[in-house]
């Protein structure tokens, strides 16, 4: 009898120092924990069906989490076209079972609205500890979560990167699309959540990070959290488009490369709220076969939109990335009916090969949904322009060279244009909400954006595309 109240007593104190909602482990148990990872997904979904036959396959053996670092939009027009932009995407990411994902810049692509409206549709967490939503109609997320799986409670604390602008601190974004949010550099934040494991009574936290593996300046990347901030247990990160298998200052850090080509998955042994085991394996979506056949199905609606099939045009060859940038700015200027037209490296994302060209190949090319913006500027602002802003661009309508050490810009007929000459100047609104200091207020908005307007050139002006030597690419 006296046994049992010792056992009895034992038990009652043991429940007394447990919150009601956390899960009760013996000391010394050890857990098994799969985390799936993919980041910098931008819009691809052809490999989901792969990636739900996976995990399911692994929920019959293990606890699974499944998760996101970031960048989930922009980089297929069939998610980033549709009616409800991202719709696809975020339908595919419940149904395939995703748990959690921060924040990246691309999620601010399509606008405050769209992202209001994406975030309320995911069934899974979004987390950023360093965004501030208050004057948007955003949702604010989370700074961190904890998902309790089985026995199990892991913390998640979300970051996004902030070097998209110099003289500012946001994401590398559209700065028009973010103007009713506040950031604070990731640096300067995660310090403060020094104490989330003991407080939520984790078993593992985890760094779930957009802000790239490394960074210099005093920038925080992935190998500086773990250098600076080592009281995490493992990171899994994105943005820099890596594949990431190290251990920094103890601290494992992970990356799954890019466009869903990969998924990275992390099997954990947990012991006393430690890693006492783990092993890492990066899977190539691409050379499996197994897939669920209702996401599949899913996937091949999405994929047969018909506007997306629409030819409005013809290749004569093979166009390069550079070969392409001078075709944007060519049929930007004129149809927009301009005098100089410019593109931002940057914004073409793709190749144009040889033959039919449909609309999915120019919103492949031009992604970003920036509007084509007009304005009024002499020749000394645009070259007070190139020189500051040190810009990489295509252009069309003028020729601009370096001569004796600063910009010479002539007309087609080789004719030396005036500083004083006031020319209509063609640009998508991205490069003057970045290099805003360089440009006037007074501006004309297109109600199309860039790629609506490549494609009405296409269908309107000239169908046949040959740059074969084109040459018009200006840097400071």
């Amino acid at each position: 009898m006296k046994r049992f109240f010792q056992v009895f007593i034992l038990f009652l104190v043991v429940i007394s120092c447990t919150k009601n909602n956390d899960p009760v482990v013996p000391a010394n148990t050890t857990e098994k924990l799969t985390i799936f990872i993919l980041n910098d997904i931008h819009g691809q979904i052809d490999n989901f069906a792969k990636v739900k036959y996976l995990v399911d396959q692994e929920k019959t053996k293990t606890n699974v989490l499944l998760t996101s670092a970031g960048d989930i939009f922009s980089g297929n027009p069939i998610v980033d076209n549709y009616p409800e932009k991202g719709y696809p995407i975020i339908d595919l990411m419940n149904r395939v079972g995703f748990d959690v994902s921060v924040i990246g810049n691309h999620e601010f692509d399509y606008g405050e609205v769209n992202l209001k409206d994406r975030m309320e549709q995911a069934s899974f967490e979004w987390i950023c500890a360093n965004v501030q939503t208050d004057n948007s109609v955003i949702p604010q997320p989370k700074p961190y979560t904890t998902i309790a799986v089985n026995n199990l409670k892991i913390t998640f604390l979300g970051l996004v990167e902030t070097d998209g602008k110099e003289n500012a601190t946001i994401p590398s974004t559209h700065p028009w699309r973010v103007q009713n949010l506040s950031f604070k550099r990731p640096e300067n934040v995660v310090g403060d959540f020094a104490n989330i494991k003991q407080t939520e009574n984790a078993d593992l936290l985890i760094a779930l990070t957009h802000i790239g593996y490394s960074k210099s300046g005093g920038r925080l990347g992935d190998y500086q959290l773990a250098t600076d901030f080592p009281f995490f247990d493992l990171i899994i990160g994105g943005h820099s488009h890596s594949k990431i298998d190290e251990v920094v200052n103890g601290i494992p850090i992970y990356q799954a490369g890019s466009y869903l080509n990969h998924i990275g998955k992390i099997e954990l042994e947990i012991s006393d709220k430690k890693v006492k085991n783990i092993n890492y394996q990066l899977i190539d979506l691409n050379t499996l076969t197994d897939k669920d056949p209702e996401i599949n199905n899913l996937i091949n609606v999405y994929n047969d939109a018909p506007y997306f099939k629409e030819v409005v045009g013809f290749s004569e060859i093979n166009h390069s990335r550079y070969q392409v940038g001078n075709f944007t700015a060519d049929a930007l200027r004129k149809q927009m009916n301009v005098d100089i037209a410019f593109q931002n490296t940057g914004g073409v994302r793709a190749n144009l090969d040889l033959g039919d060209i449909t609309t999915k190949e120019i919103f492949n090319i031009l992604p970003f949904n920036n509007a084509a913006v007009t304005y009024n500027m002499s020749v000394a602002d645009i070259k007070n322009f190139l020189r500051g802003s040190r810009a990489g661009l295509y252009y069309s309508g003028v020729s601009i060279k370096i001569k004796n050490s600063d910009i010479e810009i002539t007309d087609l007929n080789g004719n030396v244009i005036p500083d004083a000459t006031v020319l209509k100047v063609g640009v998508n609104d991205y490069i003057p909400a970045v290099y805003d200091s360089y440009f006037p207020t007074t501006k004309i908005v297109s109600s199309q954006t860039d790629a609506a307007t490549v494609i009405s050139f296409l269908k309107e002006k000239n169908n046949r595309v040959n740059y074969a030597g084109s040459q018009n690419y200006f840097k400071f």
